[in-house]
């Protein structure tokens, strides 16, 4: 495969993981797009209820945020800042993101046969249509991406 596409890859992987975070910080605003209340967002990305306050979403941000950046200095996208990082723990991080999303992708084709969910829900939809399928695409990514050296 061509060093280009593995490139790609983990920036694409990257560029998600950036924007996962940023819907997070969006939320640690009170604003609750796309849902009207905190309880049915709550419902809708996670199945059950947790409290979106910046308590809870700030750390997940940052997790989210380090993530992306690893991925960037993974395929030598962050030039010196990436370089300073030894390489042994990018590739450790890179592992850690494919095996998470991995998890969550098994997790939502288990909840996409209706184990552990009702099928009527608005989580059950984006789980079959956006959350498991943007998981396996992005471990799929990863592990591509885990085969470049950085420039």
């Amino acid at each position: 495969m061509e060093h280009r596409t593995r490139v790609r890859a983990g920036m694409l992987v990257a560029a998600a993981l950036a924007a996962d975070a940023a819907v997070h910080l969006y939320w640690t605003t009170g604003a609750l797009w796309p849902a009207r209340e905190a309880r049915a967002l709550s419902l809708a990305v996670l199945n059950f209820e947790v409290p979106f306050t910046p308590r809870v979403l700030l750390p997940l941000a940052a997790l989210l945020t380090a993530a992306s950046l690893t991925m960037a200095a993974g395929v030598g996208r962050l030039g010196r800042l990436g370089r300073a990082v030894p390489r042994p723990l990018l590739r450790l991080g890179t592992l850690a993101i494919a095996a998470g999303t991995l998890l969550r992708g098994v997790f939502g084709v288990a909840w996409a046969l209706g184990n552990g969910t009702d099928t009527s829900t608005p989580f059950y939809w984006l789980n079959v249509f956006v959350y498991t399928p943007l998981c396996l695409a992005l471990f799929t990514a990863t592990m591509i991406a885990r085969r470049a050296r950085p420039v």
